[in-house]
């Protein structure tokens, strides 16, 4: 009898294949959650700035310095989450942008729609104008930055980084518009009225500010000209001690101050926002806050993009501030028209 073997395909007892184990698949992460993250953490930078801390390298007078730019991380995090493709990103971008436009939306307005933050001279017959000059030591051409300044029509001018060598030449050249001058060390003030009670302020070992009493038709007003010392940027951080130390010596003289109206002009090398500066800026006001049009900047002079030049006033009202054009020198002049 013949037999076949039987092909194990046809058994029905045969057990059956085992089957793979499916690879679980992990679980979906939104995509730019990370964008996400870094938009809400500017936004919370910029609406906190004024709390960060300045133990650790000094890095909120840093942050608080470059503060109007901390606006271009906008279209950079609206780049990134074009890219990922992430709507959740977008809208998280809303955050930065909402913070940023609170704080400097007018400025911003006024340098896209052309308002001229240059207004060329002075606003004259609407009270006291004055003026504020970094002229930089090494500038090459005093003679032309004192004609520069002299055709603003200012009634006050106070000038800093006087150099020996070029004081005569402003001496000189601002001689027929203002008739009334003073010069300490590297600073000095020049005026159509009257000035008395000049004095040195001590904020450093070597004569970086004075003061005088301009004597105008409607009152005496309290003149400062101060160039606090330099900050650096280096890998000890934002250093910034010399500069705080003296802003708290011309705050404690700006407090002693006798008179209601008192202006401070010069070099602060530092911005109004910089809480550093606050023994200063907590009894004045900017005059470009309160009345220029648009940032302001005047540092450095070729691409200014900083505002560490000011007007700081006391008893009076801000009526119109500006940045004039760039001189010889590496800082762009201010100037400003105050009510009594």
């Amino acid at each position: 009898m013949l037999t076949t073997e039987e092909d194990p395909s046809t058994r029905t007892d045969a057990p059956a294949p085992a089957k793979a184990t499916p690879t679980p698949t992990p679980p979906q992460r939104a995509p730019g959650r990370c964008l996400v993250l870094v938009a809400l953490l500017s936004a919370a930078l910029m609406a906190l700035h004024a709390h960060l801390p300045n133990t650790a390298l000094n890095l909120g007078s840093l942050f608080q310095t470059l503060l109007p730019w901390t606006g271009l991380a906008v279209p950079a995090l609206l780049a990134l989450a074009a890219v990922r493709r992430s709507k959740l990103a977008a809208i998280a971008v809303l955050a930065p942008a909402l913070v940023w436009t609170t704080l400097f939306g007018p400025a911003l307005t006024d340098t896209l729609t052309g308002t001229p933050t240059d207004k060329g001279t002075a606003a004259t017959g609407h009270g006291l104008t004055v003026l504020s000059h970094n002229v930089d030591e090494a500038n090459p051409d005093p003679a032309g930055t004192a004609r520069a300044l002299a055709g603003a029509k200012a009634d006050v001018l106070a000038l800093v980084e006087l150099s020996k060598e070029a004081t005569p030449v402003y001496e000189r050249e601002l001689a027929t518009a203002y008739p009334h001058h003073a010069v300490l060390g590297g600073v000095g003030l020049w005026s159509r009225h009257r000035l008395t009670a000049v004095a040195e302020v001590e904020i450093m070992p070597w004569t970086r500010a004075m003061r005088a009493t301009a004597a105008t038709p409607e009152g005496p007003v309290a003149v400062y000209a101060a160039h606090l010392a330099s900050v650096r940027v280096s890998g000890a951080g934002f250093t910034t001690g010399r500069r705080n130390e003296a802003a708290r010596a011309l705050a404690s003289a700006v407090r002693a101050e006798p008179g209601s109206r008192v202006v401070v002009l010069g070099d602060f090398n530092g911005t109004y926002q910089d809480r550093a500066l606050a023994p200063v800026t907590a009894q004045l006001r900017s005059a470009q806050r309160e009345a220029g049009n648009g940032f302001g900047f005047t540092y450095p002079a070729g691409f200014p993009v900083v505002r560490i030049d000011d007007v700081l006033v006391k008893g009076m009202d801000p009526l119109a501030s500006w940045t004039l054009p760039a001189t010889g020198s590496d800082h762009r002049p201010v100037a400003a028209t105050l009510r009594f």
